[in-house]
């Protein structure tokens, strides 16, 4: 009698230590997907990104675009207003006119998903609102 009470003990607490269906974990899996919205990954290359901004100085709406290559053109419209090259170092996109002589000019990564809006801020302390929009290459 004893063996059997033992016996039915140990079945009892097996039965209570089975962990819960496979479906009810994946149920909160999802919803704990959905209630925390993944923000946008840092950019590990600006080539083939589109964005546009209005210049501090002269008030005008502005949309730069850099290429597959690494090459940037920024217009106003129909007028052109810059050139030159740009590439991602140590999280930072950092610009060089072909049309100045003002040297490398890195910029914060506002890690924008297309369509969003955000901020980025110059070495120099300079603060730019922008938006990234679906890439439009651009010619000279």
């Amino acid at each position: 009698m004893r063996t059997i009470i033992c016996l039915t003990a140990a079945l009892s607490l097996a039965a209570c230590n089975k962990e819960a269906p496979p479906a009810a974990d994946n149920a909160a899996a999802e919803v704990t997907e959905t209630a925390a919205p993944t923000a946008p990954a840092a950019l590990t290359s600006i080539n083939e990104t589109s964005w546009e901004f209005t210049d501090a100085k002269s008030g005008k709406p502005m949309q730069e675009s850099i290429d597959a290559t690494g090459k940037y053109i920024v217009v106003s419209g129909t007028e052109h207003i810059d050139h030159g090259t740009a590439i991602m170092k140590a999280g930072k996109a950092c610009f060089t006119s072909a049309m100045d002589k003002e040297g490398e000019v890195c910029w914060t990564d506002p890690m924008l998903a297309e369509g969003a809006s955000g901020e980025t801020t110059s070495d120099k302390g300079e603060k730019l609102p922008i938006k990234r929009v679906a890439y439009v290459p651009l010619t000279m």
